[in-house]
Formats: C-alpha cells, sequence, structure tokens
C-alpha cells in the first residue's frame, strides 16, 4: 500500500511539472510576437527621425513618380493644354514644312497617289517655356505630345494615311527655353489625284496634297509655308517607273465650308509626265505591225480565197486583243482617251483591208456571171478562121490596137477566156449581131478590171495610215 501510494505521488508530481513548462513556453511565443509587433510599429513611426539608417528608409522610385522631372520643369500640371495657346486673343501662327521621302505609287485606275513624306510644325506656345542657362532645347517623344497642344493637322481628300511606328512612333517634338515648339512626324498618305487622260499616254498629270487645320478657323490658327517655296524639300532619288517628275512647288488658300467658316489650307503640287517607251512597245507597235500585215493581202492573188480570208480574220482578232488589253488597265472613263483614237484607227484600216478583198471576190464573180451570160446570147463564132486576127483587125474591132494581155484572167482558161471576151467585144460592134443582143449598160461595160483595186489599195492604205500617224503624232507629241 505504501508502494502503490509513493507512485501516485510521483505520477502527480510529473503531470504538475509538465503544465509548467508549457504555460511557460506559450508565454515566451506571445513575448516574441509582441517584440516583434512593437519593433515594426517604432519602424513606422520613427521613420521620420532615422533618415540616415538604410534600414528603416527606401529611396524613392523615380520610374513610378506621377510626373518626371522634364514634366515637372515644364509645369505640365499648371496649365489647361485642351486650349490652343493664347487663346481669345490673335490667331497662333503655325509654320509648315515638308521633307517628300517617296512617291511610292501613281494609280490611274483608282485615280489617287501615295507618298510617304516628314511632316514638320513650328510655332511658339509659351506655356512650355523653361529657364536654362545654356539655351539648349529638350527633344521628347510621342508620349509627351498626348499632354500639351499640337495643331490638328489632316489631308483633304486622304483616302488612307498613318503614322509609321517601327520600331516605335516616328514623333518627334522639340521645345526651346524660350517656348518654340517643334513637332515632327513621318507619314505615309493616300489621297486623291484627278487625271486628265484624253492624251493618254502622252500626257502630262499635276497631283496635290493639301494639308489643313480640322478644328480651327483662321480666326484661331493662321497656316503658312514657313520658308515660301523652299519649305519643300525632295529626295534626288525619288524616281517613278512610269512618270519623270518635272517639279515641285507649293501654294497657300483659303478653304471655306458653309457650317463652320474659312480654313487655311496648304498645296503641295507635284507634275508628272508619263514616259512613253513602255506603251510604244507594249501598244502602238503591236497594233502598227497588225496594220501592215493586213496590206499583205493585196499582194496575193485574189483567187487565193483559203490565204487571204484568215489573214485578214486574223488581224482583225489581234487588233480586239490589244484594245481589250488597254482598256483592262484603265478607268472607265467617258471620253476619248488619244491610245483609244489611234488603236480605232488602225482598227479600221484592218478591217477595211477585210472588206477590200470581199468586194474584189464579189465583183469577180459579178463579172463571171455577166460573161457568162454574154457568150450564151453571142451567135456561134464557130466560122470565123482565126479569132486572134480578127481581134486585132481594126476595121472588124473598130480600134487601132488591141493589148490582149490588159484583160486580166478570171481564173478560165489562158487562151479560150481571152479570145471569148473579144469577141463578145467583136460582136457588140458588129451591128447586126449587137441588134440581136438587148442594149444593156452591164452588157456593154462588160469588162470590170478587179484586179487593179488591189493596185490601188496598195498605195492608199499605206499612204492613208502615214497621214494618219503624221497628224497624230503631231498634235499629242
Amino acid at each position: 500500500m505504501q508502494v502503490d501510494a509513493v507512485l501516485v505521488l510521483f505520477c502527480v508530481w510529473l503531470a504538475g511539472a509538465a503544465g509548467k513548462m508549457v504555460q511557460s513556453r506559450g508565454h515566451k511565443l506571445e513575448t516574441y510576437k509582441q517584440s516583434r509587433l512593437r519593433r515594426e510599429t517604432r519602424m513606422d513611426g520613427g521613420a521620420g527621425h532615422k533618415t540616415g539608417s538604410p534600414i528603416y528608409k527606401r529611396s524613392p522610385d523615380m520610374t513610378k513618380s506621377l510626373m518626371t522631372k522634364s514634366e515637372q520643369l515644364l509645369r505640365i500640371d499648371d496649365h489647361d493644354f485642351t486650349m490652343r495657346p493664347a487663346f481669345g486673343g490673335p490667331p497662333i501662327p503655325v509654320g509648315v514644312d515638308v521633307q517628300v521621302e517617296s512617291l511610292d505609287t501613281i494609280s490611274e485606275v483608282d485615280m489617287d497617289f501615295t507618298m510617304t513624306l516628314y511632316l514638320r510644325h513650328y510655332w511658339k506656345d509659351e506655356r512650355l517655356a523653361f529657364p536654362s542657362t545654356n539655351n539648349q532645347s529638350m527633344t521628347f517623344d510621342s508620349r509627351l505630345v498626348k499632354k500639351i497642344w499640337v495643331p490638328d493637322m489632316f489631308f483633304v481628300h486622304s483616302k488612307r494615311s498613318f503614322i509609321h511606328d517601327t520600331t516605335t512612333d516616328n514623333v518627334m517634338l522639340r521645345v526651346y527655353p524660350d517656348g518654340n515648339v517643334l513637332y515632327s512626324l513621318r507619314v505615309t498618305v493616300t489621297a486623291m489625284c484627278n487625271m486628265d487622260l484624253s492624251r493618254f499616254p502622252l500626257d502630262t498629270q499635276t497631283c496635290s496634297l493639301e494639308i489643313e487645320s480640322y478644328a480651327y478657323t483662321d480666326d484661331d490658327l493662321m497656316l503658312y509655308w514657313k520658308k515660301g517655296n523652299e519649305s519643300l524639300n525632295t529626295d534626288d532619288r525619288i524616281s517613278l517607273s512610269q512618270f519623270l517628275i518635272q517639279k515641285f512647288h507649293t501654294t497657300t488658300k483659303l478653304a471655306f465650308y458653309s457650317s463652320t467658316g474659312w480654313y487655311n489650307r496648304l498645296y503641295i503640287h507635284f507634275t508628272l509626265r508619263r514616259h512613253i517607251f513602255f506603251f510604244l512597245l507594249q501598244t502602238y507597235f503591236p497594233a502598227t505591225l497588225m496594220v501592215m500585215l493586213s496590206w499583205v493581202s493585196f499582194w496575193i492573188d485574189r483567187r487565193a480565197v483559203p490565204a487571204r480570208v484568215p489573214l485578214g480574220i486574223t488581224t482583225v482578232l489581234t487588233m480586239s486583243t490589244i484594245i481589250t488589253g488597254v482598256n483592262a488597265s484603265m478607268p472607265r472613263v467617258s471620253y476619248i482617251k488619244a491610245v483609244d483614237i489611234y488603236l480605232w484607227v488602225s482598227f479600221v484600216f484592218v478591217f477595211l483591208s477585210v472588206i477590200e478583198y470581199a468586194a474584189v471576190n464579189y465583183l469577180s464573180t459579178v463579172q463571171e456571171r455577166k460573161e457568162r451570160k454574154l457568150r450564151e446570147r453571142l451567135p456561134c463564132t464557130c466560122g470565123i478562121g482565126n479569132p486572134d486576127e480578127m481581134m486585132i483587125d481594126p476595121q472588124i474591132t473598130g480600134y487601132g490596137s488591141i493589148d490582149i494581155n490588159t484583160t486580166g484572167n478570171y481564173g478560165m482558161p489562158e487562151n479560150g477566156g481571152r479570145q471569148e471576151r473579144m469577141l463578145a467585144q467583136v460582136a457588140l460592134n458588129d451591128p447586126q449581131i449587137a441588134s440581136q443582143v438587148k442594149p444593156s449598160r452591164g452588157y456593154v461595160n462588160i469588162w470590170i478590171d478587179t484586179h487593179a483595186i488591189d493596185k490601188y489599195s496598195r498605195v492608199v492604205f499605206p499612204g492613208a495610215y502615214i497621214l494618219f500617224n503624221i497628224i497624230y503624232w503631231s498634235i499629242y507629241s
């Protein structure tokens, strides 16, 4: 019993000792937390007093400040830059100059051109003046442009335009200590160009790029060329495949809108003369060769129908293809162009050469039919001993001499055909025989030299076409 009592007391003692250890440990943890909180509170509250300690104060991050030093120097927040400089006073003068970097395309179909240029504006804004000991300007990018006033220029009659942004926005802002501002940007613009194509491709075109303020009338903003005609500069390497750039020049005018008023407008004019050599090779030379090829049929025998007909049809179809190809690359204008005149006149010459052979073939057929009917009506010439002697006898024929080689040939046998035609002529000279034949104009004048039509065409067609070319090139050159 004594042993059991001793064991019970020992267990009670161990339990009491363990409880005291747990309470002591919890008190120590609570004390650590309280001490940490007191230390943090002391750091926050005493930061203003311990300025030299790097533990209690961080260096300020200038990249995260609301205003940079330059903006503080320019006093951006002290002014309202939604209003123009000297608002309520005289109009602010804004000078402009342009550096043309390239002329990219000229389109006759769309009636427009594409130009890349550097557009620079000059004005004075006293709100941006800042103190400077060395009179040195400050240059900024597009981020500051959004916070100050800049002229609201736009391109009149433009179809597309954009500011280049590779590798960053191609915008530059330069501010001088006295408040003068230079604002420059690189722009590509596609603008309308009203072209007169009545002399195409022997034409000269004048296109204009127009610059104007969108919101400010001439009472608020006076837009002008900073250095007159010298305000426009061009790159000497500018060239176009189809045009020769003759000159650039500038003008200034006033534009009136009935609802808003008068605005200053700046013009950039440039004159372009088209290169003709490309069109000579692609249009004029092929058309001329087709016309000359159609003349070959005048030297081909009129009886060779399979040779002359395909030649004429081929030249007509080729001219149609040339005309279609030229019109496919041109706008559908309502007036006649110079190239249309040349091509259609050439087409008419080719078509007339086909009509010429149709006339020759038809007259030859009619002539043979008449001779055949006349031979059927004439009395038999079997009793004539020598028809050749009678044909050259002046007492019978009534002619001093007859050249039997001038009568031509219609596809009949050489001797028989010639003798029968001459005998018909002799029979008509005999009163007794002529009384048996009905008087008819076609029978009296039965011989028409259809071969002469080809002979005349060999001279008339080339002569007329050469005359047309002389007149055409003297007018349009």
